[in-house]
């Protein structure tokens, strides 16, 4: 089953662990030792990010590391580039109503 983007990142264990993986790859043990649940558990999340084609699983001997894949997480950043403009435009306009209020106050 191939899974989205979206749904991987819509957990927030799954994003604990992109963010323990992000610098540096790390074996399954290494990562689940970082949270308070069982290894089936986690290897469960790792199995979803994988599915959805954020994270490599490479065998080294007879270790399995996780590598970020962080050209899938474009998908995510294209979603939400509409919103940043939005706000960044909105605080823009109320920078420029502070800076309207501040004059007329000084001015006084």
């Amino acid at each position: 089953m191939r899974r989205d983007v979206f749904q991987a990142i819509a957990d927030p264990t799954r994003r604990d662990i992109i963010n323990l993986i992000a610098h540096k790859s790390l074996n399954l043990n290494t990562i689940a030792e970082q949270f308070d649940m069982s290894r089936p558990a986690i290897s469960q999340h790792i199995k979803i990010l994988s599915e959805c084609g954020i994270i490599m699983i490479n065998q080294q001997g007879r270790e399995r590391y996780c590598e970020i894949q962080p050209k899938k997480l474009i998908e995510v950043v294209d979603w939400l580039e509409p919103f940043k403009k939005l706000w960044e435009g909105r605080f823009n306009q109320l920078d420029n109503l502070l800076s309207i209020i501040k004059k007329q106050k000084n001015e006084q």
